[in-house]
């Protein structure tokens, strides 16, 4: 099978500089080459990359993009160049993957492929336009019934398809070798939670911490997709003014780095608010991947994997959710002796979505095409 996948104009790849969607589709690219098939990638000249290069038989081609910004509109506007410049570059093949949001709109049916759209965010009147599209592929069920919702007369075309592990797992490592550490590892922006999660994290007394500390990793500058300088400087206010024990450190994109985070926790905290602004919840599933303990928001899309079987859930949608983390956060620490447990059944369920799995999911959702 011949597969292209044009990425959006925002980021390359490989995905040197973050991205979940990104992340995703590089690694998928990869699987899919390992099993027989000739794929092409296309996505944003940056950062000193050729234009055109062959990496692990994956054929990367790459075209100019532009830096995001926050305005929905002008994003679009930004996108439109890029999108248009790639029908140049896309060679005949039988599947077209994408997340531009111009591509299914522009592009003729079926030119390059039958198309294949990757919905990677809630959807938000788009999709209406998206007639051409053989495929509206969701990475979790939540996002998948969002689409049906907004375009009912598409509803066999619209599948759930899970992101992929970046990585294929290893043996499981023990908790009880690891600091006594909650982790956040990702974007530093208002949606994210990541201000409400240091504000509780100050008012649990030195008792109920019990010698944990919490550290957090992410990039803060907003054409990272961080909540730019003004929102890191509430965080470090917040953390001199609660006096209590918080690392914050600068955003990490090396694999083997991650990894190493991951590993050196036993909780991965991801209270994330934003409530059509979640997926998947990739992050997440990378700390399960790693033996880490998911506490996270009560967002549907988290739901797929993390259950009060394997870690904590506290609800994000009464209106206290910082009262309802503050009670997470304690029940955390006081399970203790039950971490263990809970990170055996988070590593199992991980075990899932691994590449080389998800790959041959995505691979029979591409022959069900009509």
């Amino acid at each position: 099978m011949k597969i292209t996948i044009l990425q959006g104009a925002f980021l390359p790849v490989p995905a040197s500089r973050g991205g979940a969607i990104e992340k995703a589709w590089e690694r998928l690219s990869r699987e899919f080459v390992k099993l027989g098939h000739q794929v092409t990638h296309i996505s944003r000249l940056c950062d000193g990359l050729p234009e055109e290069e062959e990496i692990e038989g994956v054929h990367h081609i790459r075209i100019e993009g532009a830096d995001a910004v926050d305005n929905s509109i002008k994003l679009k506007l930004l996108e439109f160049p890029y999108v248009w410049r790639a029908r140049r570059s896309l060679p005949q093949a039988d599947v077209l993957v994408t997340h531009a949001f111009w591509a299914p709109i522009i592009y003729p049916s079926n030119s390059f492929g039958k198309m294949y759209v990757h919905v990677g965010r809630y959807p938000k009147g788009q999709l209406k336009f998206y007639r051409k599209a053989n495929r509206l592929q969701a990475p979790s069920s939540s996002v998948a019934e969002a689409v049906k919702s907004e375009v009912p007369r598409a509803k066999d075309r619209v599948s759930a398809v899970p992101y992929p592990l970046p990585w294929e797992m290893n043996e499981q490592t023990t908790l009880e070798n690891r600091p006594k550490r909650m982790l956040y590892l990702g974007r530093l922006h208002s949606e994210k939670g990541v201000l409400e999660l240091v504000r509780t994290w100050c008012q649990l007394s030195p008792g109920e911490k019990k010698e944990w500390e919490l550290r957090i990793v992410g990039p803060w500058k907003k054409e990272q997709g961080g909540g730019g300088l003004e929102y890191l400087n509430q965080i470090r206010n917040e953390i001199t003014k609660g006096e209590a024990k918080v690392e914050l450190v600068e955003p990490i994109f090396e694999e083997s780095e991650i990894i190493q985070e991951y590993k050196s926790s036993r909780i991965f905290v991801y209270p994330s608010l934003a409530e059509e602004g979640e997926t998947f919840g990739l992050s997440i599933l990378e700390s399960m991947s790693q033996g880490c303990v998911p506490l996270v928001s009560s967002l549907p899309c988290f739901q797929d994997f993390v259950s009060p079987e394997n870690g904590f859930i506290f609800d994000a949608k009464n209106g206290k959710v910082e009262s309802n983390l503050l009670q997470c956060l304690k029940t955390g620490i006081q399970s203790e002796a039950y971490l263990p447990k809970f990170s055996d059944k988070a590593f199992a369920i991980a075990k899932e979505f691994e590449p080389s799995k998800v790959a041959r999911l995505f691979l029979e959702d591409f022959k069900k095409m009509e």
